[in-house]
């Protein structure tokens, strides 16, 4: 099973920048789809972005325009550039990958907006 291991997350002043990575132990090829979550304390998990294995992108209306995922194929590593960031950004960011059998998660990087 491919594991998929996030990083880059931190404390950021609001309207500052993060990029989280999410590394797979093998080919990312191995999902047809891979995207971002977040779950903030006492909130569900929420979609932030996908990206298909062809390069297709969405976005939650909340992560449009400031956020902006992205692959890199030849590193196995999946990113998400978040810029302008809220407070109400705060939460733990999962990593997803999804193939016909079901889901592979990573462990989840907090993120914290804040001054």
């Amino acid at each position: 099973q491919v594991q998929l291991v996030e990083s880059g997350g931190g404390l950021v002043q609001p309207g500052g920048s993060l990029r989280l990575s999410c590394a797979a132990s093998g080919s990312i090829f191995t999902f047809y789809a891979m995207g971002w979550y977040r779950q903030a304390p006492g909130k569900q998990r929420e979609l932030v972005a996908t990206i298909t294995s062809g390069g297709s992108t969405t976005y939650a209306g909340s992560a449009k325009g400031r956020f902006a995922i992205s692959r890199d194929n030849a590193k196995n590593t999946v990113y998400l550039q978040m810029n302008s960031l809220k407070p109400e950004d705060t939460a733990v960011y999962f990593c997803n990958g999804r193939t016909s059998l079901g889901s592979n998660w990573g462990q989840g990087t907090q993120v914290t907006v804040s001054s």
